[in-house]
């Protein structure tokens, strides 16, 4: 397959091994990888180059993992998948709402590790191709007195104020303005087929959806809730 075809990976992790283990693993399935010890080298690398996924270590020297995914989210529109000796659940939570789409706990086995890259640029409309996402071509959805920038994943409050989301709440707020009016399965919004019943992470981006949208989060009126079916955003959407 030609290079500028093959989606790019950056690995962010200072442990050699794990690093080396990382890119043989997902070179072996035609990704092209580079590999990063701390936080302030992929950033350095971020400002001229625009990889469709980050592999990124919680535990780096330099800096905190969490602060690096924000960090990223904020900079590129590219996948995050977190990489991570922690096992507990705040982690995870805290990690997801900073902007990761994903993550997978040390030690892990390689086919996970490649299922879950191809699923995180399957769901961004990467596929495995380097390039732009489709339905961008649509620039701006207004619903309410919102806009979201879906180029620059930035939203508009009422008020003016301008929010950066993640690459992954922006994501799902997306799939909510290309299908308003319209129960979608957190299957749907995740964009697999198999998620696990365990997995949170929908419900934690809903969580943040509902606070920067709704007057009284508790309460939703734009994301509602279909139990036992899934959420349905309420609000008319005109693009632009």
């Amino acid at each position: 397959m030609n290079e500028s075809k093959r989606a790019r990976v950056f690995v962010v992790e200072d442990d050699p091994d794990v690093a080396r283990q990382v890119a043989r693993t997902l070179q072996e399935f035609e990704f092209v990888t580079q590999e990063f010890r701390d936080g302030a080298a992929v950033l350095r690398r971020l400002a001229t180059e625009r990889p469709d996924l980050c592999i990124v270590d919680l535990g780096l020297p330099d800096m905190d993992g969490m602060e690096l995914v924000r960090e990223i989210a904020r900079r590129c529109d590219c996948g995050v998948l977190i990489l991570t000796g922690r096992g507990y659940t705040a982690d995870r939570v805290m990690g997801l709402e900073g902007g990761g789409d994903d993550y997978v706990v040390k030690p892990f086995e390689p086919r996970e590790l490649v299922a879950r890259v191809r699923s995180i640029l399957r769901r961004r409309g990467t596929g495995g191709v380097t390039g732009a996402a489709p339905g961008l071509q649509r620039r701006f959805a207004h619903f309410g007195d919102w806009t979201l920038d879906c180029a620059a994943n930035t939203l508009c409050s009422p008020s003016g104020d301008q929010h950066v989301l993640g690459t992954a709440e922006a994501r799902v707020l997306r799939c909510f303005l290309e299908r308003p009016h319209q129960i979608l399965t957190r299957e749907q919004l995740e964009g697999t087929r198999d998620l696990s019943p365990l997995d949170r992470s929908i419900d934690v981006r809903i969580s943040r959806l509902r606070k920067r949208l709704e007057p009284d989060p508790q309460n939703p009126r734009i994301i509602k809730t279909v139990y036992g079916a899934g959420y349905m955003f309420s609000a008319t959407v005109e693009w632009s």
